[in-house]
């Protein structure tokens, strides 16, 4: 055989291992991900949760988040029959429903829809009495989709700080406080107003360390914060707020309800689903691949370039230096980072953190990832998120793409749809935060 026949076989040897090992990895890392998803889906998570049937007076559904209306489905589902209630879900994440109405409202700044919906709520609420019990179901996305200014607030004075929110970099935890403190329904508010009755809250947590009250803005629980912690963060970020809103937050008015509230006596809390149970799921996807899955954190915080820049200096460790984990594995991580927008490009928090993490690997041979937000939408785009691979710069550069400029502009969403590596699920009707998976071969 001529040596160049022998030099061309060895190279497109060479080649078809290369793109069988890129195949392989996109698809451990996409089935991770849907693993991720499964695991949170309300049909199987919601029943084990639920009240016997039926209770003594009326059972009535309320609700509201990206995973709401299939909640109100998988209740439905398991009594067999019709019930009666309203949530809000976003739009496009509607589901049938035999008897429980499903209205879709704007997130992630709020619209005259939700208000109209939470408005209703309210009213729904008060005509209860203790014999009935109420099944809240609240997920993520609840805190702009079931939006009630404070008194003398205007639903446009509330977009406007939503959105200066979005910007400023504020944790989840620190927007929701602020939320909930100029708010007629957050807080707790929306089970006070269920009072007499018994309040059975059904949470889909997408927030960092579960806390109830930073579900949606806690609409059904007690919140231990205050109106003097609200306008710190306002102070921390600079934040613009109207005259009125200030006012709420110095005077105290717009204080919420507080553990021990009478209002709140009825109140039982139940989590049924949460971000470290889907990473769970994810890891044993890659156990069953025989490659070791490492949990790092289900709750990562912190803006979505530093947690590229830590994750990626563990994954370059990996691969370099066999520390502190032995290769191949899987470095799993979930939570909610942040993105202090600089620019007006087409971003979300999860493409952010992979250009970012491509940036920080520049190349290095054997790494993969995969990050996106488990409800299929990251940031406003219809899109979860999207994958990298060790020439994905390089693929990138020969496109006439800087992945940096594009960074500096928040225009990740923009790059990797160019590069055909986007992650699209639709809406999945859950949502458990961000899941990220960086695979050392």
């Amino acid at each position: 055989m001529r040596p160049d026949s022998i030099a061309s076989d060895a190279h497109r040897t060479r080649t078809q291992t290369n793109t069988r090992s890129v195949t392989d990895a996109d698809a451990l890392l996409r089935a991770m991900f849907e693993a991720a998803i499964a695991a949170a889906m309300p049909a199987s998570c919601v029943p084990p949760h639920l009240p016997e049937y039926p209770p003594v007076g009326r059972l009535v559904v309320i609700g509201a988040g990206k995973a709401s209306a299939a909640m109100a489905r998988a209740a439905e589902a398991h009594y067999g029959r019709p019930l009666e209630g309203l949530v809000v879900t976003r739009y496009g994440h509607a589901v049938d429903c035999a008897g429980v109405e499903i209205v879709e409202a704007a997130h992630p700044v709020p619209d005259s829809a939700g208000q109209r919906a939470a408005e209703r709520m309210l009213a729904l609420a008060a005509g209860l009495g203790k014999d009935d019990t109420v099944l809240c179901m609240i997920s993520g996305g609840g805190s702009a989709l079931l939006t009630l200014p404070a008194e003398g607030l205007s639903l446009e004075e509330m977009q406007a700080i939503n959105r200066d929110l979005l910007r400023s970099g504020a944790s989840i935890d620190e927007m929701n406080c602020l939320r909930r403190h100029l708010s007629a329904i957050k807080g707790g508010r929306l089970a006070a107003a269920c009072a007499p009755a018994r309040v059975v809250n059904l949470l889909i947590s997408d927030v960092p360390g579960d806390a109830p009250i930073n579900i949606a803005s806690g609409p059904s629980v007690a919140d231990p914060t205050t109106c003097s912690d609200a306008l710190a963060i306002a102070e921390r970020y600079g934040l613009d707020l109207p005259q009125r809103a200030q006012e709420l937050l110095r005077s105290g008015a717009g204080e919420t309800l507080k553990p021990g509230a009478p209002e709140l006596r009825r109140v039982e809390t139940h989590l049924v689903a949460a971000p470290q149970a889907s990473l769970e799921a994810a890891a044993r996807i890659a156990d069953k691949a025989g490659i070791a899955a490492h949990i790092l954190s289900d709750s990562i915080e912190g803006e979505a370039q530093d947690a590229a820049k830590a994750l990626g200096a563990i994954a370059r460790q990996v691969a370099q230096r066999q520390q502190p984990f032995a290769k191949p594995c899987i470095l799993v991580s979930g939570g909610e980072t942040t993105v202090t927008l600089r620019g007006e490009g087409r971003g979300g928090r999860n493409v952010e953190f992979l250009l970012s993490l491509a940036c920080v690997l520049d190349g290095t041979d054997g790494i993969y990832a995969i990050a996106g937000d488990t409800d299929g939408v990251d940031g406003r785009e219809e899109i979860a998120g999207a994958m990298i691979r060790p020439d994905t710069l390089a693929r990138g550069s020969a496109l006439g793409m800087n992945a940096r400029d594009f960074l500096d502009r928040n225009d990740a969403h923009t790059f990797f749809e160019r590069l055909g590596d986007q992650v699209v699920t639709g809406p999945t009707l859950t949502n458990v935060n961000d899941f990220r998976a960086i695979l050392i071969a």
